[in-house]
């Protein structure tokens, strides 16, 4: 009975220690991380991916005049060092869209970096302070005063993805496979205003470097969002947070 006792407190102090390690040496990639180089032609390149709990977009752009380059994103999971990523949408292979990838990568507290393509982020925030940190998708409008709803299970889409700093949204089709746009930078939540600098914006490269202020507040699981967009035409939006 003794060496049963004895195995069984070994058992369960092992168990301790086993998650104690996995706690402190085990990271998440929620958050924002970013990456700068320089391509071919000597053009310094700023990378950002936005991870939520479910879902992520990476959005790669010119460093100095914020010309969109690249982006693409979708759902990922993580099992150990190996990352699956079933793609949404990619601005420039469209084909790639319904796909799933799986490769490693490697994360730190401060870094996430991807061995097979040497890439290596650095970390921006970990999703905090980030009162609107998620995955949330255009719900609906108020359009003259009225509450008009939109299916979200739909393939088209706009989902916006925020994490405690970072901000970017992106419009596309599943179905279709087609990318409609996407724009991104920074944002800030104080009393009841959320604001954006946008330091990329596919449709329109003038916008960059503009700051948009929107008064918001949460309602039942949705983001009211509520001002005018970047070409100053009024905006009252539905957001609702991403499940699925």
């Amino acid at each position: 009975m003794k060496k049963y006792r004895a195995k069984l407190k070994f058992i369960f102090l092992f168990t301790i220690i086993l998650s104690f390690n996995f706690l402190c040496f085990s990271q998440s990639p929620i958050g924002a991380w970013e990456r700068y180089y320089e391509d071919e032609s000597g053009t310094k390149i700023k990378s950002v991916v936005i991870f939520s709990e479910k879902f992520q977009a990476i959005a790669m752009f010119n460093s100095e005049s914020g010309e969109f380059i690249y982006s693409n994103g979708g759902a990922w999971k993580l099992n150990g060092d190996m990352m699956t990523e079933k793609v949404e949408f990619d601005t420039k292979n469209s084909e790639r869209v319904g796909d799933e990838f799986t490769f490693r990568v490697d994360i730190s507290k401060n870094t996430l970096s991807i061995p097979e393509s040497n890439w290596i982020f650095k970390r921006i925030d970990d999703g905090k302070p980030g009162e609107l940190f998620g995955a949330w998708l255009m719900s609906g409008r108020y359009r003259n005063g009225e509450k008009q709803i939109r299916d979200t299970n739909k393939p088209r889409k706009t989902m916006k993805i925020l994490s405690g700093t970072r901000f970017q949204w992106i419009a596309y089709d599943t179905e279709k496979k087609e990318f409609k746009g996407t724009g991104g930078g920074t944002y800030t939540t104080t009393s009841g205003k959320y604001s954006e600098t946008i330091e990329f914006f596919s449709r329109d490269n003038s916008k960059v470097g503009i700051n948009l202020e929107f008064s918001y507040n949460l309602e039942n699981g949705e983001w009211i969002h509520k001002g005018k967009t970047s070409k100053g035409a009024p905006l009252h939006e539905i957001w609702t947070t991403r499940k699925k």
